[in-house]
């Protein structure tokens, strides 16, 4: 697979996560926790972590309440991007994103097939910019998570929150 062009510095940048679940605690959050943990493995910081129940007025509120915050450099979500009644996360983000990254969920998407087959058409995995801060929105699904963070987002974080800022 190739790589992308190396980083000359390493950079870390200042995350929120956001996990979307009608059911999840912090002690049951396995997708949430995964996201921190590699996050801060790699060198980045959480500055806020939150779970919501699945209702796009909480999902819109909360991003937009990060997306005003200084320190907070990235806003990644997790769950709620399916077709079922109750996922609302992509109908909640989508619409706030003022540039939006398609090749993102084209990826995921392609990348999720290789591993689940034509289940991966479900996911409305999403990704772009709201209020200059980089906004990516995953499956709650720990391989989902697992997937999109080590193949897709922690290759490019600092390369785009760097763009974002100009």
């Amino acid at each position: 697979m190739p790589q992308p062009h190396p980083d000359l510095t390493s950079v870390s940048i200042c995350c929120a996560i956001l996990t979307v679940s009608d059911s999840r605690t912090v002690e049951t959050d396995s997708s949430g926790g995964l996201i921190r943990q590699t996050l801060e493995a790699a060198g980045h910081r959480v500055a806020a972590y939150q779970i919501l129940a699945d209702q796009p007025d909480l999902i819109r509120t909360q991003v937009l309440a990060w997306s005003v915050e200084a320190e907070i450099q990235a806003i990644l979500l997790n769950g709620g991007t399916g077709i079922a009644p109750r996922d609302s996360t992509y109908d909640a983000v989508e619409a706030l994103l003022e540039k939006k990254l398609p090749g993102f969920g084209e990826l995921f998407r392609w990348l999720s097939y290789a591993e689940i087959g034509s289940r991966a058409i479900a996911s409305r995995a999403v990704a772009g910019a709201v209020g200059g801060k980089l906004l990516f929105s995953l499956p709650g699904s720990t391989a989902a998570v697992r997937l999109g963070l080590e193949r897709l987002i922690l290759p490019e974080l600092a390369h785009l929150v760097r763009q974002l800022q100009g």
